[in-house]
């Protein structure tokens, strides 16, 4: 049921009526569904009444009659920065954020582009070889879809930064997702640079595009500002850039598009959303203003993004467009196996903590994982422990060494370390020159064996391993959770990522609506009813 608060009334305007909504919750939910058409609040006996309807024209007419308030129609393609997917060549604003080794699949990235939003391929922690199958596949299975490609920052493997770069710009991969980065990199700028021109009419053209991942001002100015100077001077002693593409290249920003990275699944700085893309979005400001870019910068938000009542709220603090991650990594298409999702099925909002990276573990990186289900977090935690306080693989104590060979690493640290000098022999050789003259390195070495795996395990659901699953995972899959229990979505196997997206977008432009009656003076009983999870086939009803 709805209700209406006693309120001074003042007429508004005149339209033609239409058929009344009926004082019934059911009623008023499938007007509010119908997001492309407005609601008239008419004043009936000092009492407010919501109708459908049509703006009334200058002529006059008996049956035109005087509204108090309105709704306004709330299109999905308009929810963001209409600019943003005009230049990414996507309908919504909606964009599936990378996840590590594929779990962000090839599927998953042509099932949002088919949807008319932006997907991007998880490609960090895969060979180079790995990434460029997904290219293959991509190429011919999406085309006519936008899509791009996850570049991590990899600051023990630059040369890895370098080869993916390299067959991005071979393959023709014109937009990355810059993720996890700390400073920016030669490797990077060489690929926001490359190919840099101007247009007849004197404009400076920018083949490729970054949307970066930041949680922090400091890393976000890096990217609001133009390439730096040392690395375009470098590039020009290189070869790899004219003097007049370096020119040009301090005209434009590192990145038009940056992602304010909230509370999310894998790394995260755990910052609180409504603190910092406020201050993101002011910093933004600052940047355009003091260079005056012609291509003008905008940020969206990831992190905790899940619901439509998240999405809303991301709108409402102004985002360009929304990211989501951990979400999808519950839908059929993403890269890992049954039953990791299942278990993010159950996860709920407090059943996620922080734990040692395997990607940057000297530094003391964290990322958000799972800890339910799994010992991960505390195996990873003693790993970093033992680090910390010993020198070399022998300066550890015996029983300790036993203990990690026989529950955490199942081998001798002898094993590990043989099957760590193969792989780098393939990766990177200077990995093991390195370790052969630093013995504390070989231990961070052997230690991130443990890191590197466990994900993998997780993926493909080697269910002897399952206490050392690495699920990357955010406080949101439990919000996620209750907001679908009991519909069909609380099924992991119905979750598909498409159907998921459309739901968040279209809840949320039913719920800024619904919002809309609020502010005017109008109770909704039961708001959860609005955005109770449907069928894509059903909310295209809604919106035709």
């Amino acid at each position: 049921m709805s209700g209406f608060k006693e309120r001074t009334i003042a007429s508004l305007g005149t339209f033609f009526p239409g058929l009344p909504v009926a004082d019934h919750g059911l009623y008023l939910t499938a007007a509010l569904r119908r997001i492309a058409q407005p609601l008239y609040l008419v004043s009936q006996n000092c009492a407010l009444t919501v109708m459908t309807g049509t703006a009334g024209a200058s002529l006059e007419s008996a049956d035109r009659q005087s509204f108090n308030g309105m709704v306004l129609p709330c299109h999905l393609e308009g929810l963001g920065e209409a600019d943003f997917c005009r230049d990414h060549a996507i309908r919504y604003p909606y964009v599936g954020g990378s996840m590590a080794k594929g779990i962000s699949s090839v599927a998953m990235v042509e099932a949002l582009g088919q949807a008319g939003m932006l997907g991007f391929f998880g490609a960090a922690g895969l060979l180079v070889e790995e990434v460029e199958a997904a290219i293959d596949q991509l190429q011919r299975r999406a085309e006519g879809c936008s899509y791009g490609f996850n570049l991590i920052h990899s600051p023990n493997e630059p040369e890895l930064e370098n080869a993916l770069v390299d067959l991005y710009l071979r393959r023709g991969i014109h937009l990355v997702e810059a993720s996890a980065f700390l400073a920016l990199t030669p490797a990077l700028v060489r690929y926001r640079t490359h190919g840099l021109s101007r247009d007849a009419e004197g404009r400076i053209v920018t083949p490729n595009r970054i949307i970066a991942k930041i949680s922090r001002e400091e890393v976000a100015a890096k990217f609001f500002a133009p390439p730096p100077e040392r690395f375009l001077q470098g590039l020009v002693a290189s070869g790899q850039l004219t003097a007049e593409q370096a020119q040009w290249a301090a005209e434009i920003p590192m990145a038009q598009d940056v992602t304010v990275e909230a509370d999310s699944g894998g790394h995260t700085d755990n910052r609180p959303a409504l603190a910092l893309f406020p201050t993101i979005q002011a910093q933004r400001k600052v940047y355009q203003m003091q260079y005056n870019y012609t291509q003008a910068l905008r940020v969206g938000l990831g992190g905790g993004i899940a619901t439509p009542a998240s999405a809303a709220a991301a709108f409402a603090l102004g985002a360009d467009y929304l990211v989501t991650g951990t979400v999808n990594q519950a839908c059929v298409e993403s890269g890992t196996c049954d039953e990791v999702r299942h278990l993010l099925a159950e996860t709920r909002q407090a059943d996620v903590t922080m734990a040692p990276s395997g990607d940057m573990f000297e530094m003391g990186v964290k990322v958000q994982v799972i800890k339910r289900g799994t010992m991960f977090s505390m195996r990873a935690a003693k790993l970093y422990e033992l680090y910390r306080s010993h020198s070399s693989i022998e300066d550890l104590p015996v029983f300790e060494r036993q203990k990690l060979e026989k529950t955490v690493f199942r081998k001798s640290l002898d094993q590990v370390w043989e099957e760590t000098r193969s792989f780098f022999t393939q990766r990177d050789p200077r990995q093991l020159a390195k370790a052969e003259s630093d013995p504390k390195y070989k231990l961070a070495l052997v230690f991130r064996w443990y890191l590197g795996q466990s994900p993998v395990w997780a993926n493909r659901g080697e269910s002897d391993r399952r206490l050392d699953y690495q699920i990357w995972c955010g406080p949101a899959m439990g919000a996620f959770n209750e907001w679908v229990k009991g519909s069909f979505l609380e099924a992991p196997e119905q979750r598909r990522v498409a159907t998921v997206a459309w739901n968040i977008l279209f809840g949320a432009a039913v719920l800024i609506r619904a919002n809309q009656l609020k502010l005017q003076g109008v109770r909704l009983d039961d708001e959860a009813e609005l955005t109770a999870p449907l069928e894509i086939e059903q909310i295209k009803e809604f919106l035709s």
